[in-house]
């Protein structure tokens, strides 16, 4: 990998793996981690998730097709972050439904679990409507919730 070209993370089995840095702008004045920022970070990773599997959010967007959007969120902060502490984001595809997608992530420092959150990403009409997914992208989570992509 040269130096243009981004991250990505990487699968481990079911799991998908993202590190993260934690920056100055990420914390308040005494270093700790504002809590929205961990749905940043939780955000980046399912993007990634997706785009190493093969699931192109772009072009169904541009085609019409449809966009993910999270319908419902449920998180429990366990400890904090600092500056500069070096994270994994861990995330599995948890159940595949028809227009959405339920997926558990974890923001660990080293073994500690920090956060966690069971997020659930809705596949939308460019109006708004639910929508089925695209085939390849159900076989696509059924590849990673099983552990073997491809």
């Amino acid at each position: 990998m040269n130096g243009t070209q981004p991250y990505h993370g990487h699968f481990d089995g079911p799991r998908h793996l993202f590190a993260v840095r934690v920056y100055f702008e990420d914390t308040d004045f005494s270093g700790v981690v504002y809590h929205s920022r961990y749905l940043h970070f939780m955000e980046r990773a399912r993007s990634d998730m997706l785009s190493v599997a093969g699931i192109n959010q772009q072009a169904a967007y541009a085609g019409g097709e449809g966009v993910y959007a999270v319908a419902d969120l449920h998180i429990k902060y366990r400890a904090p972050a600092h500056f500069d502490d070096a994270l994994l984001v861990v995330s599995t595809v948890e159940e595949i439904r028809g227009a959405s997608v339920v997926i558990h992530q974890r923001v660990m420092r080293g073994d500690q679990v920090l956060t966690e959150a069971e997020v659930t990403a809705a596949f939308l009409t460019p109006e708004g409507r639910a929508r089925r997914q695209p085939r390849e992208w159900l076989e696509a989570f059924e590849g990673i919730k099983a552990g073997s992509r491809g």
